[in-house]
């Protein structure tokens, strides 16, 4: 009864929109689950998941009604990241960093008919878009670019060394950082959406890592020959504090709660196996199952709490740009990084070799390799680098309730 209680509550304190949503996971969680493995093994994108997230028309949800989309707000996205997340951690993070820049796109370019028109596109033919956030020398630093945008008679060119840009063969478009002319400084950028008519894609490195391999983040020559229009009318710099970093870290993060729950809920299933066929005893491992639970509930809870902040002040410009406010949301990423890979490697200990095994049904593996990404995505250790100046001058909160 006291589950059933604590199941309704949940419900209705989820976002709006989630369990209509739900329903339409069903057969896309499924397959992506079942083809999981094959995608990782082959480093190949999840083509059967995404046909089916296209035909349930998942794509688009975050455009406005008005242009053809469901209006869906940052809660119901992230539920549907944390949902893939436990079926295929590549098709998760692909969903997810397709809707961080549409999410961009909505709520900064809605002012430019150009970008208007191709989200009304995307909502329409379910168009997936690339990211394209890193290049050369700049490494995983988003906040700076080498390519400049060169503008002519209406029209702009862009020539990028990209170190990644993930999954861009299979892309309908790109979006893509860069600086805003020649001569200004790297951190002087723009935001550029385009369609694959506007650009080439030249290979340049492959994708052979250790985890998150369906991504298929291959390093491209990106060249844009496109209209002027196509380049955001807002500065990077507060499209990047107000909703690229809040997005990147609330979905991506939910990718990771979601890997988090897959190999708690393996680990669950271990101990249930072993005690049957132990006479009730419990295993060994039980207790690190026990561990992986609880901090399973608190990382949801971290990223719930991260997303009501958010929604509070998600329309008050001063907020968002706010020390307080910027902090929380990067040390949000950090936190919520390390709390999933440590709760993969607890479901690994309770599970014992049959976790560390790649042929059981309890094998972990697979999630503990691609969880293993959420630290690097965006390096952890230059987070809080960066943070470090703004956090001492950061006050302590005085009250619980502060």
């Amino acid at each position: 009864m006291m589950m059933q209680q604590t199941a309704r509550a949940t419900r209705e304190s989820a976002p709006d929109g989630t369990e209509h949503f739900e329903a339409r996971l069903r057969d896309v969680t499924a397959a992506a689950a079942k083809h999981a493995a094959a995608v990782d093994s082959a480093a190949r994108f999840p083509a059967e998941a995404f046909e089916l997230i296209k035909a349930q028309r998942l794509l688009g949800i975050m455009v406005p009604v008005e242009l053809g989309g469901e209006g869906a707000d940052f809660g119901a996205v992230a539920d549907i990241c944390y949902q893939l997340g436990q079926a295929c951690s590549s098709t998760a993070m692909i969903y997810a960093m397709h809707q961080v820049k549409v999410a961009c796109l909505v709520r900064h370019g809605l002012k430019s008919p150009a970008i208007a028109a191709l989200l009304r596109r995307l909502a329409a033919e379910e168009l997936l878009l690339a990211s394209s956030t890193t290049e050369g020398l700049a490494g995983g630093n988003i906040r700076a670019s080498e390519a400049p945008v060169v503008c002519s008679g209406g029209r702009f060119t862009l020539e990028r060394r990209a170190t990644c840009i993930s999954y861009g063969a299979a892309a309908d478009g790109i979006v893509t950082t860069a600086r805003r002319t020649a001569d200004a400084p790297a951190s002087d950028q723009v935001l550029v959406a385009v369609l694959k008519s506007d650009y080439t894609l030249t290979p340049l490195q492959g994708w052979d890592t250790f985890g998150m391999r369906g991504t298929c983040s291959d390093g491209y020559l990106l060249k844009v020959d496109a209209h002027q229009d196509y380049i955001l009318p807002v500065p990077y710099e507060k499209i990047h504090a107000h909703t690229m970093v809040p997005s990147a870290h609330l979905f991506w993060g939910s990718v990771w709660a979601g890997i988090a729950a897959n190999a708690t809920s393996r680990a669950q299933a271990f101990v249930r196996h072993a005690a049957r066929h132990g006479g009730g005893q419990l295993p060994p491992g039980a207790a690190h199952f026990t561990r992986a639970f609880s901090m399973l509930g608190s990382l949801r809870g971290r990223l719930a709490a991260a997303l009501a902040h958010f929604e509070r002040v998600r329309d008050d410009e001063s907020a968002l740009g706010a020390l307080d406010f910027q902090s929380m949301i990067a040390l949000t990423k950090v936190e919520v990084s390390d709390l999933a890979a440590a709760i993969v490697l607890e479901t690994m200990r309770a599970c014992g070799l049959s976790g560390y095994r790649n042929d059981t049904e309890f094998s972990i593996g697979r999630l503990l390799r691609d969880v293993l990404s959420s630290p690097i995505m965006v390096s952890n250790d230059r987070i809080i680098s960066n943070l470090s100046a703004p956090t001492l001058m950061t006050a302590i909160p005085r009250t619980l309730y502060a």
